[in-house]
C-alpha cells in the first residue's frame, strides 16, 4: 500500500469515529450535575385585612441563591433537533424581607422551589463535530413547597399561622454546549432564564398578606453525560 493510500485510509477512519461523538437522531443522553441557582427577586405592594398595609409600604425582598443536584434527559429526534426534561433536587431558599416601617428581617422565610423543566434545543454544527453549541426554548412548572417562617415577633405576627406561594408556568430561555469526550460521555454546560411570577399570601394574628413576587432566576448548570 503506499503512503498516499495509508493516510487516506487514515483520514477516513479518523472521519469514521468523530462521528460517533456528536449528537445524532435517536440518540438519549442522560445527564447530571450541579446546578447554581440565582434568583432576583421583586416584591410587588403588599396588602393587609386589617390596618397593617401602610406600615408594610415600601418593603422589599431577597431570594438566596443556592447550589443543587440537577438531572436530564436529552432526546435527539435528528441530527439538529431535540428535547430536553429535567429536574433537580429542589434547593432551599431563603427568603429576606425588609421593611422601611417594621425593619429588616433576614431569614424570614424558607422556602423549597420545584422547577422541573422542558426545553426543545436546536444544535448547530453536524453530527461529526466534537463541540455541540445549542440555544433552546421550553417552559418550566414553578411549585413552592414547606415554607416556614423564622419565629422573629413581627414575622410571626404576619405570617405565623401560615403561608403559601401560588405556583405558574414559566418561559425558559437556554443556551449551552456539549463537549463530546467520547463516543458516551459528554459535558454538558448551560446558561437559563426563567421570569417566575407567584403570588404569596401570609396569614397571622395581623390577618392575611398577600403581595406578587417576581423571581427572575438565571441558573448556569454544568452535567456530565452518558450516551445509550
Amino acid at each position: 500500500m503506499t503512503s498516499i493510500s495509508k493516510i487516506a485510509l487514515a483520514c477516513a477512519a479518523l472521519v469514521a469515529a468523530s462521528g460517533a461523538f456528536a449528537q445524532k437522531a435517536g440518540d438519549n443522553i442522560v445527564g447530571v450535575g450541579l446546578a447554581n441557582v440565582n434568583p432576583d427577586a421583586s416584591l410587588g405592594p403588599l396588602t393587609n385585612s386589617t390596618v397593617y398595609t401602610s406600615s408594610l409600604a415600601g418593603t422589599t425582598a431577597k431570594v438566596s441563591s443556592e447550589t443543587t443536584v440537577s438531572f436530564g434527559l436529552l432526546h435527539m429526534f435528528t441530527d439538529n433537533v431535540g428535547a430536553e426534561f429535567t429536574i433537580g433536587v429542589p434547593p432551599r431558599v431563603t427568603q429576606d424581607l425588609n421593611s422601611p416601617t417594621l425593619g429588616s428581617h433576614p431569614g424570614a422565610a424558607k422556602i423549597d422551589v420545584w422547577t422541573p423543566t422542558v426545553v426543545g434545543k436546536y444544535f448547530f454544527g453536524t453530527a461529526q463535530d466534537k463541540w455541540r453549541p445549542y440555544a433552546g426554548l421550553g417552559v418550566s412548572r414553578v411549585s413552592f413547597h414547606n415554607i416556614s417562617v423564622d419565629s422573629n415577633a413581627t414575622v410571626q405576627l404576619l405570617g405565623g399561622t401560615s403561608a403559601s406561594m401560588t405556583s405558574s408556568w414559566a418561559p425558559v430561555y437556554n443556551a449551552g454546549m456539549i463537549y463530546n469526550i467520547d463516543d458516551k460521555w459528554s459535558i454538558n454546560g448551560s446558561v437559563s432564564y426563567l421570569p417566575i411570577k407567584t403570588t404569596a399570601t401570609f396569614v397571622g394574628a395581623a390577618g392575611t398578606t398577600t403581595g406578587d413576587v417576581k423571581l427572575n432566576t438565571t441558573d448556569y448548570v454544568i452535567r456530565v453525560g452518558y450516551k445509550f
